[in-house]
């Protein structure tokens, strides 16, 4: 039987062999065979057409390349033209800002300075407007400049008039910060240009001095503003007052305020802040960049920053002093003192300027030589360090060293304070304006621009503003006598 089998199994092999039905098949029975030849041939044919397929592809490339240079050279003179007209148009922008603030001479030469200005009409055209509009220029009367002032403006007249002890003094002597919009406006509407007691005179080191010339269009007028006291007394805290000046994440002078839980707001919330917005809008209000003058005590630190010795050394301090100490234990005296410093520095760069109210808010008129020189000794040991050292000096209380009549040498008081590099005096005078300039001294009579003289005398502010249109409702009537 197995024999059978086997003899079936092996005649079955051989008819499948003969049949060409085996594993490994004829080649006329091999598909993959009959298709390597035709492959082959393909292939050959493939050969003798890939060099001009090559050349046609490295032609295609190469134009592909030679316009995608085309196009980037076209974006690169695209980008350097724009380029070139944002340098010209920031230029103009800037010869512009210089001519709106009355830097005629600045504004043509940075035009004319330009390497394409002689064959640029636009600049051309633009100087051309800078000299016709200087030549409208007239010099202002020295002796008719007025100044004006201000102290801490109000920003929550609820806080500063709540019927407490301090709302007399705050009624009589402050100024809200809706009124000082309000001022300011109809200021710069009237025509005023700020500014400074450094453009009416000019003292060199040799002693002599010149006088200032200050040329505006004829409806402009010059002014002098002044700001007292930035120094955020520690008893104005919580009577809607600003707290201290900062430097905010742009590198701006704003005012911190402390809102009733506690939190601090960043914003314009006095003066400072408040005029750089008005001026940054409205530059034409300022002759070349000046902004005010800050008139400095340094008996609580400076600039809301508490940077007088007392709280270094913990000597003859005062109940609030020690009541500050006491709720900031983490005190750092020398941050404080950096901190003061650089919102000086910036102030400074930006046309702010600083000038003496005594250290001590002193009374110049009733203090002796002596008293004066003591207290000027700590304003320069303590003061002059951290917001540099100034001529100008603006006595507290409207006091003065002098009587109407000019300064003299024989007056201890002014020889003292002129030995110590004091050029510039002044003092509170209710005139439209009051100027001494001589051979050793600028004196000038301030305005003060506050409730009281809204109150009791508007009629010496018409040529300012209209006090009735001025006046805050919130203020408490009448206004407190002095």
């Amino acid at each position: 039987m197995k024999k059978n089998v086997r003899m079936i199994l092996i005649l079955f092999c051989i008819t499948s062999l003969l049949s060409g039905c085996a594993l490994l098949p004829f080649s006329d029975d091999n598909p993959f065979a009959k298709q390597g030849g035709k492959k082959g041939e393909k292939e050959v044919a493939k050969i003798e057409e890939d060099p001009q397929s090559q050349s046609e592809e490295s032609q295609e490339q190469e134009d592909k390349d030679q316009k995608q240079k085309e196009e980037n050279k076209q974006k690169e003179d695209k980008e350097k033209k724009d380029k070139e007209a944002e340098k010209e148009k920031t230029v103009k922008e800037q010869a512009d800002l210089l001519a709106a603030m009355y830097d005629y001479d600045g504004a043509i030469q940075l035009l004319q300075s330009q390497p394409d200005y002689s064959s640029n009409t636009e600049l051309q055209e633009a100087v051309a407007g800078y000299e016709a509009t200087k030549a409208t220029c007239v010099e202002y009367p020295l002796e008719e400049i007025t100044h004006v002032f201000y102290h801490t403006l109000i920003k929550d007249t609820s806080k500063a008039f709540d019927g407490d002890s301090k709302e007399a003094g705050y009624n009589q002597v402050m100024t809200t910060i809706d009124e000082f919009n309000k001022i300011t406006q109809s200021m710069y509407e009237k025509g005023y240009v700020l500014v400074s007691l450094h453009d009416m005179a000019t003292f060199h080191e040799d002693g002599t001095v010149t006088r200032g010339k200050i040329m505006l269009p004829p409806d402009k007028k010059p002014f002098v503003l002044s700001q007292d006291d930035v120094s955020y007394y520690h008893y104005m805290d919580g009577d809607g007052m600003a707290s201290r000046l900062v430097l905010d994440e742009n590198g701006d002078v704003k005012a911190e305020y402390v809102e009733d839980d506690g939190t601090v707001s960043v914003g314009d919330y006095d003066l400072v802040p408040l005029l750089d917005t008005f001026i940054d809008e409205h530059p034409d209000f300022s002759y070349r960049g000046r902004k005010g003058i800050l008139a400095m005590t340094g008996y609580n630190g400076v600039l809301g920053y508490r940077t007088d010795i007392a709280y270094k050394t913990g000597e003859n301090l005062s109940e609030d002093q020690q009541k500050f100490l006491d709720q900031n234990p983490d005190f750092d005296y020398e941050k404080e003192v950096e901190e003061a410093k650089k919102v000086a520095e910036a102030m400074k760069k930006d046309g702010w300027e600083f000038a003496s109210h005594t250290w001590g808010h002193r009374n110049a008129t009733s203090d002796s030589a002596e008293k004066l020189q003591e207290d000027n000794e700590k304003w320069e040991n303590y003061v002059a360090p951290i917001l540099g050292k100034t001529d100008m000096i603006v006595f507290a209380f409207g006091a003065d060293i002098g009587n109407w009549e000019q300064y003299t040498m024989d007056n201890p008081k002014f020889a003292y304070y002129k030995s110590r590099g004091y050029n510039y005096f002044c003092n509170v005078d209710s005139s439209q304006y009051w100027v001494q300039i001589t051979d050793s001294y600028v004196r000038q009579g301030r305005r003060n621009l506050d409730g009281y003289r809204m109150y009791y005398n508007p009629e010496m502010l018409s040529d300012l503003f209209d006090a009735k249109e001025v006046f805050d409702p919130a203020r408490p009537t009448p206004v407190p006598e002095m």
